[in-house]
């Protein structure tokens, strides 16, 4: 039986999302699910096809992966619930949380049946250093240099990076990392300020909180981190919005401004979309 299983975590502690071989230090997040799984006694190991990968830092309110899971003869597929309250019972003591999990098609696919991806970038200014963090913000955002953002100049900078584009520049080469086409098509971004959590107890100190949202079928490696840290240096006037033209048509990831990639620490898959006809109405956790 397939199952869609939603997830997310804190990613300050683990290697990034995707399995890593045991014995290192740092495991992946997939590490500690496949090991919970092995609490539901399968015929054969639990493995997870995770939609979206995250580097080490980054954080999910949301990823997905599906499972396949077989159990003995005469025994019924679980419901979603048992999934969901047996698998955070053996997570209890990592920053990993079920969501949901429900029963979809044996063709269904967590990667590629995926519509779009959604990831959100926080931003704090009025810290002239990453210490100056508010301590229930640690490793949750980003402190830029600077008392605040032109964020009209931003918002206008961002407009160049909406619809299909070669996006080159904007990736990162890792050898580790197979060739990917560079074309991509962001559908959305949007700019926007929001609350802090607890932060009506530090409205004394004038922070700024500032959430990027963007929205596309898939991104390349780093994409996100670095399309924000161009978005950010127009607004501390390092760069003009028609720089990010430039960078574009450029098409080279080494005209990419050195010392300007945003850091892991902001950055969050918000969701992965699917089509409701692809998941066919099956039982949701809880139901």
């Amino acid at each position: 039986m397939r199952y869609l299983v939603l997830f997310q975590y804190r990613g300050t502690r683990y290697s990034g999302v995707v399995r890593t071989v045991a014995d290192q230090s740092w495991l992946g997040v997939q590490n500690y699910l496949e090991q919970a799984a092995q609490s539901l006694k399968p015929l054969v190991p639990i493995k997870f096809c995770i939609s979206s990968q995250t580097d080490a830092g980054v954080h999910a309110l949301c990823n997905s992966a599906h499972v396949d899971i077989q159990r003995g003869a005469g025994k019924p597929p679980f419901p979603g619930s048992v999934l969901v309250s047996s698998l955070n019972r053996c997570l209890k003591s990592e920053e990993i949380r079920i969501l949901s999990a429900c029963q979809v098609p044996d063709d269904f696919h967590a990667r590629f049946s995926a519509l779009s991806r959604t990831y959100i970038y926080r931003l704090v200014m009025g810290c002239s250093y990453n210490f100056q963090i508010p301590v229930f913000e640690r490793d949750l955002c980003w402190a830029p240099r600077g008392d605040h953002l032109n964020v009209p100049a931003m918002q206008e900078a961002a407009q160049f990076l909406l619809g299909t584009h070669d996006f080159s520049t904007f990736r990162s080469i890792c050898a580790d990392t197979p060739y990917k086409s560079p074309i991509k098509t962001i559908i959305h971004v949007d700019i926007r300020p929001f609350s802090s959590f607890l932060s009506y107890h530090y409205i004394h100190r004038q922070l700024q909180f500032w959430e990027l949202e963007f929205r596309s079928r898939s991104f390349l490696y780093k994409q996100v981190r670095r399309m924000v840290g161009a978005l950010v240096a127009v607004g501390i006037g390092k760069l003009k919005p028609y720089h990010i033209k430039e960078l574009l048509e450029v098409r080279d990831s080494l005209a990419y401004p050195q010392n300007t990639i945003a850091p892991a620490a902001g950055l969050f898959l918000k969701s992965v979309e699917y089509d409701d006809a692809d998941l066919q109405a099956a039982s949701a956790a809880g139901e």
